[in-house]
């Protein structure tokens, strides 16, 4: 009688840890799992974080500060000018040529700023061309030269040619600004 007693007793508390393990095995599963997708989310962010200093790093041994130009294009016109494409030379040589969809000009027209080159060149005076083409007043084909000539110093030099709307003349002013 003492050994079925206790058979019973032991198969009744086997079943309620049986039990309770069930009901656990989800969490401890859930858990395991929520532990892994951290692991991977700190692994993914750590490789962002590695991504941009191996850019910057990379810049830095491509473009050093000393001979690196970077010339950006910023759009503040459309009523005036709607912008096709854009070739840029530095001392007469084409060093860029973008041709614009839609949706880049759309998003230049909202304020967005296009790095349009960015290299090396050496210490001294250097003469910046851009050509425009797009659509002008009256919605005639508009084509446009701006220059400009710096001096390049030991310095990183950033030129931004601006594209704006100039409502006294009805025209619109291309012109660069040194940064």
């Amino acid at each position: 009688m003492r050994v079925l007693i206790t058979t019973l007793l032991f198969l009744a508390l086997h079943g309620v840890l049986s039990a309770q393990d069930i009901e656990l095995a989800p969490v401890v599963k859930n858990t395991k799992a929520a532990t892994l997708a951290d692991d991977v989310e700190s692994l993914q962010q750590q490789l962002i974080e590695l991504n941009r200093d191996l850019f910057i790093l990379e810049e830095d041994l491509l473009f050093p500060s000393s001979t690196q130009l970077a010339v950006y294009l910023s759009v503040d016109a459309g009523q005036l000018f709607r912008l096709d494409a854009v070739e840029l030379k530095i001392n007469d040589e084409q060093v860029t040529h973008y041709l614009y969809t839609e949706r880049q000009v759309d998003a230049l027209a909202r304020g967005g700023v296009q790095r349009l080159y960015i290299g090396n060149i050496n210490q001294g005076e250097h003469q910046l061309s851009a050509f425009m083409v797009g659509i002008g007043p009256e919605n005639r084909e508009y084509k446009r030269a701006v220059s400009v000539t710096f001096n390049k110093d030991s310095d990183a030099k950033a030129v931004e040619l601006q594209i704006l709307d100039d409502s006294r003349s009805e025209q619109p002013e291309f012109r660069f600004v040194e940064l």
